[in-house]
């Protein structure tokens, strides 16, 4: 959507009008304002299909308006009538395709055929599905160690994709699963199971209507899951406190306007969401944690010695957890001076919000990204898990912790197997099911994917949908990589950055859409999904396919596996794709937590995978819930400048991960651009900086690689001191490939250290580049 570039402050509540607005635009602008809206009508409906963009669930009583607006431009942006032809690729070579901007190159339209790369003429050649699948073969059958390909899955894939997907890759010989999930929750699912047992969220939609209080971390609602809105309006409207802990104020934790309430929508009304917003700095949410912990502690020990109520729950610690005392003693030597530097908040502030929380029976833990994409995500996921456990809100009904992740299934397609590094029990199941031995060594995730491309071991790239090459962090090192490999193959629907970041040889492979039919052998399919909240329910589309060559993701898998494994394959592909309950029973026989998953998934709604943790049964080692300390407070900032910023990547308001709906971040003021860079007034004062003066972003770097955004806009914005922020995916060269969780491997995306210098006279004007493009 093409915008007139402006900074204007948006001052209406999230929701509402402006989102009824928004939505209509974006339906004409994919030229399909009636088709699109009747579309909508069948989004998280019992018979139609899942929303292909958030993975926040499902209401048990669904609306006829069942979608938010970015759930809507998600679903306009799939279902539009715009098409990516051969005849588009004939007109523009690869490296034109280059200069376009990713807003521009989504915008082209959905593909309608395979295409394979021609360097001859630097362009994408129509290929039938034989011929690409046998491209693929070759290329994986003549390599020495099958650990030399990766296979990358997005969190698009549903449920037997990623089955067929994670079959094919480890009867192929290799455990290589680089996917979504390790840039964004990895932390959560290695850092909850060390805690919990489990490494998902413990809560069902329905405890936000039992919740005495909600706590909300590093996690923007309004922008990445807005349905949660409505949740959390409920809430705040039956007086539960909502306390939000977020470097920016965003507009979604303040005001918002529903749009499915005709009385706020005549009366121009709204609600306040947060009762109290803190702005914590960049890096400084476990140092609030371990200050409301510091308090219940203390306050604990207070009222223990006046023989009043204690504020933890002392049964539910005594019975269900270890290591209290090691977290007690390191609390107890932690210094509020400390807390109140690392954090950016008060003893005040930090003791107000410690008090709502001990004042409430059920409490409920949010997280976001802005949590687990840091140094130690994995830590800070179990430093909240710390403050769940203290309170026995766990377990409990209307209370627990609530990862909140991004794509409709990219917990689904853990569930289902993929994962590079499988569970023995796991792998004894799958070979017993098909007959083959799998193999048993752990594969790479994203971070040592790329440092095996970077060391030349890796020849074959493979991705099930995503952006792989916009999305990583490091471009200058890690798309230079990318370009080294024999072969890439992208799984798509629309033409993005990793089509032009690619291999010698190129496939571009394009896949049936969530809101289209899916007809095999057997008749027309459903494909399923699980939520944030671990429910597994059924996706149908209703829409024709875009192309009549478009094929589907288990269809795509099997024509792969069939090229590469041909007759030594124990699998029948064709007969698993021909009816997807027979992936559904192999699922079933796979992972028993599916026991009559056919008959399940039929009932509208779905059904919910039990979690030990929800039961207090606590499958650690200990076979307790452990409290686990943090030897520290955040980011480490020993070693920094004092003229040091922190950096933490955002998403606007018209994005979802890497795909652009528009230029423009409607609830930051923010329109037609984003080579952005949010300081507050204070920070710009320090530097002589004025709002629109134009800097270059340079990574305070250990490694001696200088990694430069050039000429980004400044623009003065309520933030907290020391830091600052910029949009991702543009900001991803900033991001050394080293600067990740040593523990879950998550690129620290929330937490990196710049400085900010003034663009050359020569820029200054110009369009914004980064390091090594």
């Amino acid at each position: 959507m093409s915008e007139r570039k402006a900074i204007r402050p948006y001052h209406h509540p999230a929701g509402g009008w402006g989102a009824l607005k928004a939505l209509s635009a974006h339906l004409i602008e994919q030229r399909i304002p009636v088709k699109g809206a009747a579309t909508l009508g069948c989004m998280n409906q019992p018979e139609g299909f899942d929303c292909p963009g958030c993975a926040w669930p499902d209401p048990k009583h669904t609306s006829s308006f069942e979608f938010c607006e970015n759930g809507a431009k998600a679903v306009a942006w799939e279902a539009t009538a715009k098409r990516c032809t051969p005849e588009f690729f004939a007109a523009h070579t690869v490296t034109e395709l280059s200069t376009w901007s990713d807003y521009q190159l989504e915008m082209a339209g959905r593909l309608t055929h395979p295409m394979v790369y021609d360097a001859a003429t630097d362009r994408y050649l129509p290929v039938s599905w034989s011929k690409a699948f046998s491209i693929v073969g070759r290329h994986l059958k003549v390599l020495p160690d099958p650990n030399m390909a990766e296979f990358y899955t997005s969190g698009r894939t549903s449920n037997e994709a990623a089955f067929l997907y994670q079959l094919f890759v480890r009867e192929y010989g290799t455990n290589n699963f680089p996917d979504c999930s390790n840039m964004c929750h990895e932390a959560t699912s290695v850092g909850l199971p060390q805690s919990i047992g489990v490494g998902k969220g413990t809560v069902l939609l329905e405890d936000f209507d039992k919740a005495d209080c909600i706590f909300i971390f590093g996690q923007n609602p309004g922008t990445n899951s807005p349905r949660m809105m409505t949740n959390l309006r409920d809430a705040a409207r039956r007086g539960a406190p909502i306390i939000s802990f977020n470097p920016f104020r965003e507009r979604a934790l303040e005001r918002f306007q529903a749009p499915q309430s005709p009385v706020e929508m005549a009366t121009f009304g709204s609600t306040q969401i947060s009762s109290r917003l803190y702005q914590v700095r960049v890096g400084g949410d476990v140092a609030v944690i371990k200050g409301i912990m510091k308090v219940l502690l203390e306050r604990d020990a207070a009222a223990r010695a006046l023989e009043e109520p204690a504020v933890l729950d002392w049964d539910f610690i005594h019975g269900h957890t270890v290591g209290l005392e090691a977290l007690a003693e390191d609390l107890k030597a932690t210094q509020w001076r400390d807390i109140e530097q690392c954090s950016g908040l008060s003893r005040e502030d930090i003791e107000h919000a410690a008090h709502i929380y001990t004042r409430a029976e059920r409490a409920i833990i949010v997280y976001g990204m802005g949590i687990t994409q840091h140094r130690r995500g994995a830590q800070n996921v179990q430093q909240l898990a710390n403050l769940a456990l203290l309170r026995g809100h766990i377990g409990r009904e209307g209370a627990g912790i609530c990862p909140v992740r991004g794509h409709s299934n990219v917990q689904g397609d853990r569930t289902v197997g993929i994962t590079e590094t499988p569970a023995a029990d796991f792998l004894d199941r799958l070979e017993r099911r098909f007959g083959f031995k799998p193999p048993r060594a752990h594969g790479h995730n994203v971070v040592t994917a790329l440092e095996a491309m970077i060391r030349g071991e890796v020849k074959v790239f493979v991705a099930m949908g995503g952006n792989f090459a916009a999305a990583i962090p490091d471009w200058q090192l890690t798309r230079q990589a990318l370009r080294n490999l024999d072969l890439t193959v992208h799984v798509s629907t629309k033409l993005n950055r990793s089509h032009l970041i690619h291999g010698r040889d190129a496939l571009i492979l394009p896949c049936l859409g969530r809101t289209e039919v899916d007809v095999q052998a057997s008749g027309p399919q459903s494909i399923t999904v699980e939520d944030s909240m671990s429910m597994v329910h059924a996706s149908a589309g209703r829409n024709p396919p875009a192309s009549e060559h478009l094929l589907s993701g288990p269809a795509i898998v099997a024509g792969m596996a069939r090229a590469t494994l041909g007759q030594r394959s124990v699998v029948d592909w064709d007969e698993l794709v021909a009816d997807y309950d027979r992936i559904r029973d192999a699922i079933e026989d796979v992972f028993p937590i599916f026991q009559a998953y056919n008959a399940r998934v039929r009932v509208p709604g779905g059904f919910h995978l039990v979690s030990t943790a929800r039961e207090r049964i606590w499958a650690t080692a200990s076979g307790k819930a452990n409290f686990l300390v943090f030897d520290g407070l955040g980011e480490d900032r020993s070693d920094t400048h004092p003229e040091t910023l922190w950096l933490s990547t955002i998403r606007s308001h018209d994005q979802y991960n890497t795909t652009l709906y528009s230029l423009s971040d409607r609830y930051r003021g923010v329109y037609g651009q984003r080579d952005i860079v949010f300081l507050n007034q204070h920070e710009l004062e320090k530097r002589g900086l004025a709002d629109g003066d134009r800097v270059d972003l340079v990574t305070a770097s250990t490694d001696g690689l200088e990694r430069r955004v050039r000429n980004f806009r400044v623009v003065s914005y309520s933030f907290p001191d020391g830091c600052c922020a910029a949009y991702y995916p543009e900001a991803n060269p900033l991001v050394p490939l080293y600067a990740h969780d040593p523990v879950s491997f998550t690129p620290s995306s929330k937490g990196i250290p710049v400085r900010i210098e003034r663009a050359t006279a020569n820029n200054a004007s110009g369009d914004s580049r980064q390091s090594g493009e």
